[in-house]
Order: C-alpha cells, then structure tokens, then sequence
C-alpha cells in the first residue's frame, strides 16, 4: 500500500470527457486520457483491504490492489503484466464493463469507490503505446487442433489462451470481420474498432487463424468441425433478440435494436449500405424500447445520426438512486445509473407498456403505450403489473427501437446439427469444464451464460479454454476463472 491515507486525501476523479456539443458530431471514443499524476492518484486512493472484495467481484478475478499500488508507483510496466495475468483484454473491459468491481470496492461502504475500471484502461492503453504489448507465439505447438465458432469476447479469450498453450488454433466468424459483439453490436464512441483489430493483428501473428465469412452449418458442415479438429468451443453468443409479437409490429420503421446498431458500425467502417436499406434516425421522432446498455448504445447512436428527439421507454419502475438495503455492500446494486448518452439527451421514462403500432401504407406513424403500476408478486413470486386506467397516450414515431435484450442462441442449424443439449432457457448445456454433451465438444459465453456482459464472457472463454487443454492434454498449466472458484 504506497499511501497508506490515500483514500482519505484524495477524490475520486473519473476520466473526463468531452462536451456533449463535440462528441455528439463524431463517432469517436470521447473519454480524455489522465495526466500521469491524476492516474498515480486514483490508484493511491486504494486502500489494499486485507480481504479485497473488489477482487471477488471481478468474473475474472483481476488483481485490482496490486496494479493501483503498481500505477501508483509508477510501475506502468509490472502493472500491465500483473493486468495481464488474468484479463486477456483489459482494454475492452477498461472500456465498456460496468466495473462490479468498483460495487465491491470497500471504499463503496460510505464513499466513492476506486476508478478502477479506468485504471485498468489507463494501464492497457499505456502498454500499447509503450510497445510493450507484442506478439509472444508458443515456444512449442502440442499438435493438437482446436476449432472456435465465434469470435466475440468469449470467442477471442478461449482462442487467446489455448494458441498461448500451444494449440493450434481455428477461429470461426460468419460475419466478414473479427470481434463479434465488440466489432458489430458496441458502438464505435463506446470502443474504437481500432481497439478490437490490435488485438486480432496480435493473435494473428501468435499463430491463430481466423475465417471470417464462413457460417458454420451452412457455408462449413458442422459434422466437419468434430473430424477435422481435436476439439470444439462453440461462442456463438445469445443472439435471438425479444421480440415483440403486439399489432403494427410488422410496419416499416420498426427494427430490432442490433439491426440498427450494427449497421451503423458497417457504416462507420465504410461498409456501402443501400440507401434503400439504411435505417436512420436523421430528423426523426425515435423511440428506443428498453433502457438497459444496449438502448443507451442506440439512444447514442440516434443522436449522431441527428434525430428531431428520442424517447427511450422502459417497462419496469426507475431504481432508486441509493443502494436499496435488500441489495448491501458488495452485492451488486440496482440503481439509477445515467449513461453517457442519457447525458446527451432524450427523454427517459420508466413503467410504460408498449400496447400496439399504427400507420398508413405500412409505414410506422404512432405508438399507443399506457403507464403501469406495479402490485404485490403474483403465483410465480413476479411483481404484478397493473395498468393505470386512463393513463393512455400516443406518441408520433417514425423509428422504433426493440432493445429488450436477447433471449437465447439461434437453435437451428449448428447447434442442431451437432445435438448438443439446451438447458431450459434454450442456451448450451454445459458441465463444469464448460463441455457440452457431446464429448470434445465446449462451450463459452453467451450461448450457455445467457446474455451477459463482456468480462463473464470473457472469464467463461478462460474457463472454457481450460477444460479444453485438460480434455486434450490430461492436465492443464492454465489458470482457473475466478468466477468458477469458491467465494471468499
């Protein structure tokens, strides 16, 4: 612990970012870079707890005291292998997780917990520009053959770790390129695809080969996989978005959130989207439907594109603004959080059900919505929802936004072809080693998680990888996920 009244001397400071007026006429990462004494600080104000809770908050199980004492030192180098050595990627996390790590702080008690999400961010972005990130390809190759079908957080962590073991490595992606989620559905002011291609340029020169195009189960046998390769992870994500089956949803105008978002990153990568397929909010009335991560990611999108004004509309109660005493310190709190594109405009409003579309000649005019309360938990413990008489409203719309999360993998196809089993919720079945019910067969992130957040993809892709190299080689040197180990 270098200062050891850190914690008492000095505030947390947040990286700054730019002003709404600038950043909302680009697509670029916004967020400004610390100066050298501002990062030594925030890593000073760890206090290095005896029992580091943020640590067990962390899927990964990142060692947060010893980096922030390395930054605070100035020992920028030590700080990115100590990072390293359990977080693959720290500049995706750095960038776009929600930090349970920071819920945990124990400075979060009664104070502003550590900015330890940025700290790793700092330390990842430092390592780069310092050179000190290169290509490290295996001394020895084990002759074994692995084959990833996916290649978003879970997929690139599962190939990182088994290419690092000596496995040669195949990764698999349908779309044309690398990075899944990360490339596809995260907006580029949230992570620059810059970010995601260092990486893959990395691996690639470690010896992993990507196929991009290529559609396991239709463009690729999925019977192949199991012949040609000794082992198979399957990190195809959750990627069967809610739907919402109420009249007027087949108008023009309406869209599945991912289908906006996506488009946008194509766009932005110089990708030539038909003009008569291009979905924009450019001086629109827009509603985004759901006011979790990914409407916020479409909330921001929409004000690049110059919408007239957007509504972002969420079916449950707004959380209180406080930890709620049913959720204490280090759970994780449900509370009011406000985006960085909720910081940029919109309007955002809660209890509110969607109850059917209108238009003339099959384009989208208006949605008819009506508040809700909320009463006493019905049969099967749920909360009842109740609708408010004469609280019915109309709304002029020309885009609406379906960003109500994701339900399951898509379970036709590969996952049929190959017979693997699905668990109640649709996702892949998995054992504790993250092998499905086909033998040699694995499974990773989304797919079997269910929709989640990057860091669990990424700690499932290590945890996968590992029972990978224990199937293949009967013993395994790579570390455990903490998130499959018992809590502290």
């Amino acid at each position: 612990m270098g200062k050891p009244t850190g914690f008492k001397e000095l505030d947390r400071q947040p990286l700054s970012r730019e002003p709404v007026a600038e950043r909302v006429g680009h697509w670029r990462e916004f967020h400004l870079d610390w100066s050298e004494q501002a990062a030594c600080d925030q890593g000073a104000r760890c206090m290095n707890c005896s029992v580091p809770f943020c640590m067990s908050g962390c899927p990964l199980g990142n060692i947060i005291p010893d980096f922030n004492d390395l930054v605070y030192r100035g020992k920028w180098q030590e700080a990115l292998y100590e990072l390293h050595s359990t977080n693959n990627f720290p500049e995706f996390t750095g960038r776009v997780c929600p930090a349970p790590c920071e819920a945990s702080c124990v400075l979060n008690i009664n104070h502003d917990p550590v900015t330890i999400e940025y700290i790793e961010r700092t330390i990842a972005d430092r390592g780069w520009k310092e050179g000190w990130i290169v290509p490290q390809p295996p001394a020895e190759r084990t002759g074994k053959t692995v084959a990833v079908v996916g290649s978003g957080p879970a997929g690139l962590a599962t190939a990182f770790q088994l290419n690092r073991a000596g496995h040669s490595v195949t990764v698999f992606e349908r779309h044309e390129s690398v990075g899944g989620l990360l490339r596809f559905g995260i907006p580029d002011f949230k992570l620059g695809k810059d970010v995601v291609q260092r990486r893959v340029d990395q691996m690639e020169a470690e010896g992993v080969v990507f196929k991009t195009g290529v559609n396991v189960g239709r463009d690729y046998p999925s019977d192949r996989l199991k012949s040609d390769f000794d082992a198979v992870c399957l990190t195809g994500g959750s990627t069967v978005g809610r739907d919402l089956p109420i009249p007027g949803r087949e108008l023009t105008g309406v869209h599945q959130a991912m289908e906006y978002l996506s488009q946008q990153n194509r766009v932005n990568a110089g990708h030539d989207v038909p003009a008569s397929e291009r979905i924009s909010a450019e001086g629109k009335n827009v509603v985004v439907l759901g006011g979790g991560d990914t409407g916020s990611d479409c909330l921001g999108t929409a004000h690049r594109q110059g919408a007239a004004i957007v509504h972002q509309l969420e079916l449950l109660p707004q959380p209180p603004t406080e930890r709620p005493g049913n959720q204490p310190w280090p759970q994780w709190p449900v509370v009011l959080r406000i985006s960085s594109s909720q910081e940029e405009g919109g309007n955002l409003d809660f209890n509110i059900l969607t109850k059917k579309f209108t238009g003339s000649n099959g384009k989208l005019e208006k949605l008819h919505a009506v508040r809700l309360e909320w009463g006493p938990p019905d049969a099967t413990g749920r909360p009842a929802m109740i609708e408010i008489p004469g609280s019915e409203f109309v709304l002029d719309v020309d885009l609406v936004l379906l960003a109500m999360g994701f339900v399951h993998p898509e379970p036709e196809g590969m996952l049929a072809d190959l017979g693997v089993d699905l668990d109640p919720r649709g996702n892949v079945a998995s054992d504790e080693n993250k092998m499905t019910s086909v033998p040699g067969i694995f499974t990773a992130g989304d797919m079997t998680r269910g929709q989640s957040l990057v860091v669990w993809a990424l700690a499932e892709g290590r945890e996968a990888a590992r029972g990978i190299d224990m199937h293949l080689m009967g013993r395994s040197n790579l570390p455990r996920s903490a998130s499959t180990m018992p809590a502290m």
